[in-house]
């Protein structure tokens, strides 16, 4: 298990630890501390003597997009020739500590923070140079960043390294690229230096949802998760990121998973503990307590786990059980398929209650695609809502109601998954040979060809998903139909989608949030299908790893073709991105590249033309979102966006459209 922040003196630190003599007769130079372990913290210091002196003036970084670090800010004054490592708990940012100790008197004034920042992170007559000396504690390195969108030149990080160097006698530093905007302008400097992906190699531990959750500790193999039937009163350990999993108290992988994939998220709605972890299931203490009740946290820097008592258990799961979530009734009314343009009520003002009001109706997907589709600037597919009303005909008219509430009443249905799996996969069955209305069919090909489509999306959207609070992730599934195609026919593509509602992941997530199954009912959001995908990814339209709001940024996770993002295959790998859209030179930061793109293609995914259309649309969709969802400042706020850019002509460029936008509900939330 991790520790957290320790410092163990006279032991290496490793690649950049403590220095070792080159010749072992040496007498290695003598660690001496500026400071005493108690001493109380100074605002700055200007040489550090040792790993304790760091300690004092270190702080969490504002960004914790790579977990397990601690980082002292540090500025050169090319007036003076000074070099200072501020108190970074005291002074977070470095205008902060610039302007109480360094402006004025014998010294030029600083600006307010707007000029501060315009100068000293871009102009080449700036006067400070600033960066931060980070501490990642598993591969255990030190190593010099500048911020991701700073313009410093080659010149400036030799002369910051090497005064930052000197005045850290206990260690050898490296230099961090933190963007390719960095990385470019400081190559020419020949600085010592470690990637994003060097880093990360060195990591065992991925805090992805930081919570904590009793449960009972249960090893699986995700390929047997159809058949292991887990719990949520279970904590599972896995040794993939699986496809689906059915709601649990807690999850571990062995393999590092994408911040947005579907188990993620999920774990995010119900607030459960998810981490990454290595090796984790021959990790002694995981070992140790399989099978056993445990208490498991998650935080944004180390992990505990300890054994508890089935008592405890019941305890904390009776304080902590879910709020039932309070699904909107049905609204029949809707009688007919909807095109997009005309699927919400104009007359009501508030988007809020706009989006609300066509939920019961048209589902929260279709809703909120509805809203996005009035932004200009957003270039979304022409689409159309067939409404609840025909699900809930389809389950009246053909008897499935009853099959479904008989399944739902049987004392079986809590106690014994086995029974339960089996039988909902009976009601699937006929849901899917049941014969569907000839006029809907009829309707829906009709609206196919009013937009100039043979072929179509069906994407699930119901009363239960796309809620605030509540985003059913990956419960439910979408279908392709083709007029005239009986392989993939339009009525198979409708009953597929509807059968879904009684997914067993879907099923037991409903009873984890005390949903009544009978209460949800499937629309179907309809748009054209993109066969010949040049690429496909998700977004969230706020810095996931900074609840701060100071290092503002888009996150997105990218992958060339039609390959899933948020159910990868394993040993797959994408894009994962921070992209500083609002800053001068929108720097793109590479957390992660995928594995996919072929010999000789361009090392990222997306050309910078392509992340900055995507950039423009997901700009806009924050700000038209945040009318509804963006008003407490006090809350984190961004919106899910799922995307897609396809060559439409033959030579052509890729061409972007957004196919989803809803309410995030944030890391830890």
């Amino acid at each position: 298990m991790r520790t957290g922040w320790t410092w163990l003196l006279g032991v290496s630190l490793g690649i950049g630890g403590c220095k070792s003599p080159v010749d072992p007769t040496d007498t290695p130079a003598p660690i001496v501390c500026e400071l005493a372990e108690d001493a109380a913290s100074p605002d700055f210091l200007q040489h550090l003597g040792c790993v304790g002196d760091y300690d004092h003036l270190a702080s969490l970084p504002l960004d914790t997009s790579i977990p397990g670090a601690r980082s002292a800010k540090v500025v050169f004054d090319r007036v003076t020739g000074e070099l200072y490592f501020q108190n970074s708990e005291k002074y977070p940012i470095h205008h902060a500590f610039c302007s109480e100790h360094l402006s004025g008197g014998d010294l030029p004034f600083v600006p307010d923070l707007a000029q501060f920042n315009a100068t000293e992170y871009f102009s080449p007559e700036r006067r400070f140079i600033l960066a931060a000396l980070t501490y990642y504690e598993e591969p255990d390195l030190f190593v010099l960043e500048f911020s991701p969108y700073d313009t410093a030149s080659a010149e400036m990080a030799r002369t910051l390294f090497d005064a930052v160097q000197a005045a850290t006698p206990f260690v050898d530093i490296l230099h961090h690229p933190t963007s390719e905007l960095v990385a470019n302008n400081t190559d020419a400097a020949g600085l010592p230096t470690i990637t994003t992906g060097e880093i990360f190699a060195g990591i065992d531990y991925q805090p992805l949802n930081l919570a904590t959750a009793i449960g009972l500790l249960r090893f699986v193999d995700a390929a047997d998760l159809d058949t292991a039937y887990v719990d949520f009163r279970d904590i599972v350990v896995l040794d993939e990121v699986p496809n689906d999993i059915n709601v649990v108290l807690g999850l571990i992988t062995e393999q590092f998973q994408t911040p947005l994939s579907h188990v993620n998220v999920l774990s995010q709605n119900r607030g459960t503990p998810n981490m990454g972890l290595r090796n984790a299931r021959t990790n002694p203490e995981l070992v140790a307590l399989e099978g056993k009740w445990v208490e498991l946290t998650v935080g944004a820097f180390d992990w505990s786990i300890r054994e508890a008592t089935q008592a405890e258990a019941d305890a904390w799961f009776e304080a902590h059980r879910p709020e039932v979530v309070q699904v909107p009734d049905l609204d029949l009314s809707v009688q007919q398929v909807v095109p997009i343009e005309t699927a919400l009520d104009t007359g009501i003002t508030n988007m809020r209650d706009r989006i609300r009001d066509a939920i019961p109706a048209l589902g929260g997907k279709a809703s909120h695609y509805a809203e996005m589709a009035t932004i200009v600037s957003v270039p979304t597919p022409d689409a159309f809502v067939v409404p609840v009303y025909f699900y809930d005909q389809h389950m009246s008219t053909n008897g499935l109601y009853d099959v479904a509430q008989a399944i739902v009443d049987d004392a079986r249905f809590e106690s014994d998954p086995a029974w339960r799996d089996a039988q909902l996969a009976d009601l699937r069955t006929a849901i899917r040979t049941a014969p569907v209305n000839p006029d809907l069919l009829t309707a829906i090909e009709a609206e196919m060809g009013a937009i100039g489509l043979t072929k179509a999306r069906f994407r699930s959207s119901t009363n239960a998903e796309d809620l605030e609070g509540f985003t059913g992730a990956g419960l439910y599934t979408s279908k392709t139909g083709e007029i005239g195609n009986p392989d993939k026919s339009i009525e198979d593509a409708v009953r597929e989608v509807w059968s879904s509602v009684w997914y067993l992941r879907a099923v037991d997530e409903r009873r984890y949030r005390g949903i009544s199954h009978l209460e949800v009912g499937m629309a179907l959001l309809c748009h054209r299908s993109f066969p010949e995908e040049y690429a496909n990814g998700v977004a969230i339209t706020a810095n996931i790893f900074d609840p701060t709001g100071l290092e503002p940024a888009f996150y997105i996770n990218v992958q060339r073709g039609g390959a899933s993002v948020v159910k990868p295959e394993p040993g797959v790998t994408t894009d994962q991105v921070l992209y500083q859209y609002d800053r001068p030179g929108q720097p793109a930061i590479y957390l992660g590249h995928s594995n996919s793109l072929l010999l000789g293609d361009d090392p990222s995914v997306l050309t910078a033309s392509e992340l900055f259309a995507l950039g423009q649309a997901l700009s806009a969709i924050h700000t038209h979102f945040a009318v509804a969802y963006g008003t407490d400042p006090s809350s984190f706020y961004a919106m899910d966006v799922e995307f897609k850019f396809q060559v439409e002509t033959p030579g052509g460029a890729p061409e972007l459209f957004v196919k989803q936008a809803r309410p995030y509900p944030g890391r830890g939330q």
